[in-house]
This record gives structure tokens, C-alpha cells and sequence, in this order.
């Protein structure tokens, strides 16, 4: 591993003759160069809160936990490839269970690194996740950026983070692991662009308060998920038990299902999420049923147990099957008897779905108006 050490630094001339003392210098981070071969763990062990790790362009065969905060860790396109140190560590499809949530961070609360910390941190990446943003509730692991990377054939999740308020993911391809392609669970303020999750067992993208708990919806304080190309999973996206966040902009195609805004009986409620502005056609590939789920298929957007949302100017077109799911816009009861409320649904081109826009749900106050469609059940919604 090389290091260069870049210091970001202000002007630190003086004026002369003006009477105005030099600026103070801002203090210097640090570059890990990784190449493959190298360890990008060690790396990450030795950076510093403001410090980049740079993967260079190859394939590494490692799992990666991240414990420090305000770290940066890119490589330099979807060239720079993640993949498991192992054959048999790529084990079995696993459930969605939220793998990683009680990993731990390889820092105490005070950030200083210690031996019972970086075990525990392991278990994240060691049980089958690619990259681990991972922190506690007492040392979130705030304001890390992932970058410019592949990470294919974990058994779990490709990019998993818990604890970890700020994360940024852009430019980052999740490709045929088990579980999730990219996955937060305790996490606000999230940035999700740019990226591409494809042919994953679950979501393309997972956006969750927890999996493990029964907890009211979380306020992401605006996460965004914006401009992502998802495609091929069992679903796109899903935005489970949350509040406040966005979904915009994207291309979702030849999924199961498009996206999910779920939510349950737990208060406060699942809502205020905007759908706007994307893309979402012809999902049509057939999941069988879960423990959790019907089967899905030929599914574009769903809310169900959610209120005060928005599905608004996104082009639906041609998603077309037989689950009690399928439609454009789905507006469906939640499967423990939850009603959605206020949802508005309005200004969106549908052609080519079966049916066009659909309303199982018995909530109050929920309006479709302005949109362009053909189809509806119950009819009269276009």
C-alpha cells in the first residue's frame, strides 16, 4: 500500500500592510493508494476521519469493514471489481434478514481503535457482505462516501451500512449478490446516485429504520435516491418504515416489482416519501412467494401502510402479470390490515400495465387525479 499525503490547505499568505493575521491552514488528510493484490482493510484500518483509500482498477478479493467517520473509500470505475476472498464464502442465498446489524464498529465511543472493536466489526464482512459501513449507537460512523467500485457475488448484501448518518453511494455497481445490492438500516441524510444494482436476490436498493426490530418509521431527514439505473432484481427499490425521503429520477426496469414504499401497524407511520420523475418499465420477471411476500410480477409502483406520499410525473409503461401486486400505481392494503391515507397520486403517463392504476386499499383521503392512463380496477380512477 502507498500513501500520499495531499494537504487541503487555505491561503495562509498575509496581507501586507493590511493588519489581517494569516488564515489558518485546514489539516491535511491523507490518499491510501490500494492496488490489488494489497489489503484495502489495512488501508481502511490506517485512515483517519477526512482520509481517502483509492482502489486502483482490478479485482480485489475481500470484504471491507468501515469504522472510521468521514472517510472516502473509491476506486476508479466500475474496473476496480470487489469480490469474495473465497469461493465457499459466497455460501447460499440468504434470507433478508438484515445481516450486519449487530457487527459492531471497529472503534470505541471515543473513535480510538481497540482489538474488541475490530473483531466485532469483522463479523459484518466476514458473514458475506462486500462492504460494511458500520457503526453503534454510541459512534455512528457519519459521513463516509462509497465510489466508483464494483461489488458482485456476496452472499449477503453488496454494500450494507448501519449507524451511519451521511453516508453518500454514488457511482457504485452491486451485481448478483445474494440478498440486497445496496442496503441502510439506522442510517439518515442518506445519498443514493448514480448507481447501478442489478440481478440481486432482493432489492436493488434497501432503504429500512430496521429489519430486526418492531419500530416505528424513521425520519430520514430527505434522503435522496436519485438517477439509478435498477434492474433484474425482485425489486428496484424499497423504502421500508421511513419517512421523508425521495425517489427521483431513476430507470427501473425488468424487475419483479419497481418500488415498494412499505410500511405497518408501528407509529409513527410510513409516509411523506415523494416518488417523482422516473422511469418504470416493463418489470415483468416472476418471484415466486415469500414467507413475507405474495409473488410478484409485472409490478410498478406500490404503497401500502403508508400515508401523506406522492407518486407524481413518472413514465409507467408495460409492466404487465398475474400477482395481486400487478399494476402501474398500486395502492394496496398492507398485509396486517393498515390502511394508506392521503397518498396523491397525480400527474403520471401509464400505457401498457395491467391494470394502469389500482386501489385495493379502504384508507381515507387518498386522490388520483391528472394522470394519463387507459385502465384502472376499480374503475374510474383514470
Amino acid at each position: 500500500m502507498k500513501k500520499c499525503h495531499i494537504a487541503y490547505l487555505a491561503c495562509t499568505a498575509a496581507l501586507i500592510g493590511t493588519g489581517l493575521g494569516a488564515a489558518p491552514p485546514v489539516a491535511a488528510h491523507t490518499l491510501h493508494v490500494v492496488h490489488p493484490g494489497e489489503s484495502i482493510q489495512k488501508a481502511v484500518d490506517a485512515a483517519q476521519p477526512g482520509d481517502t483509500v483509492l482502489l486502483t482498477h482490478g479485482t480485489y478479493h475481500e470484504s471491507v469493514d468501515v469504522s472510521t467517520p468521514g472517510l472516502t473509500l473509491r476506486g476508479v470505475g466500475r474496473g476496480t471489481v470487489l469480490e469474495p476472498a473465497t469461493a465457499a464464502s459466497t455460501g447460499t442465498t440468504a434470507p433478508s434478514t438484515g445481516s450486519g446489524t449487530e457487527s459492531g464498529a471497529a472503534k470505541d465511543s471515543k473513535g480510538s481503535k481497540g482489538s474488541k472493536g475490530t473483531k466485532a466489526a469483522t463479523s459484518c464482512a466476514a458473514s458475506g457482505n462486500g462492504i460494511c459501513v458500520v457503526g453503534t449507537k454510541n459512534h455512528n460512523v457519519d459521513d463516509v462516501t462509497i465510489a466508483s467500485l464494483t461489488v458482485t457475488g456476496f452472499a449477503k448484501t453488496g454494500l450494507y451500512a448501519t449507524e451511519a448518518d451521511g453516508l453518500t453511494v454514488r457511482h457504485v455497481t452491486a451485481v448478483k449478490n445474494g440478498v440486497w445490492g445496496i442496503a441502510t438500516e439506522h442510517s439518515v441524510h442518506g445519498l443514493f446516485r448514480h448507481n447501478t444494482a442489478r440481478d440481486n436476490g432482493d432489492a436493488g436498493l434497501f432503504l429500512a429504520n430496521t429489519v430486526k426490530e418492531e419500530l416505528g418509521a424513521t425520519d430520514t431527514e430527505g434522503t435522496v435516491v436519485e438517477r439509478n439505473r435498477l434492474e433484474g432484481n425482485r425489486i428496484g427499490v424499497t423504502v421500508r418504515r421511513l419517512r421523508n425521503l425521495t425517489v427521483a429520477g431513476n430507470q427501473i426496469t425488468g424487475n419483479c416489482a419497481g418500488v415498494f414504499v412499505v410500511g405497518d401497524e408501528n407509529k409513527p407511520k410510513a409516509g411523506f416519501v415523494t416518488v417523482r420523475d422516473n422511469r418504470i418499465e416493463r418489470n415483468n420477471k416472476s418471484c415466486p412467494k415469500t414467507a413475507r411476500l405474495d409473488a410478484l410480477q409485472g409490478t410498478g409502483v406500490v404503497l401500502t401502510g403508508a400515508e401523506d406520499s406522492l407518486v407524481t410525473h413518472n413514465v409507467i409503461k408495460d409492466n404487465v402479470g398475474k400477482s395481486p401486486l400487478s399494476g402501474g400505481i398500486v395502492l394496496f392494503k398492507s398485509f396486517v390490515g393498515t390502511t394508506s391515507d392521503r397518498n396523491r397520486i397525480s400527474d403520471n403517463l401509464l400505457r401498457g400495465n395491467s391494470p394502469d392504476l389500482v386501489n385495493t386499499d379502504t384508507g381515507k383521503g387518498n386522490i388520483f387525479e391528472g394522470n394519463s392512463c387507459r385502465s384502472s380496477k376499480p374503475a374510474g380512477l383514470c
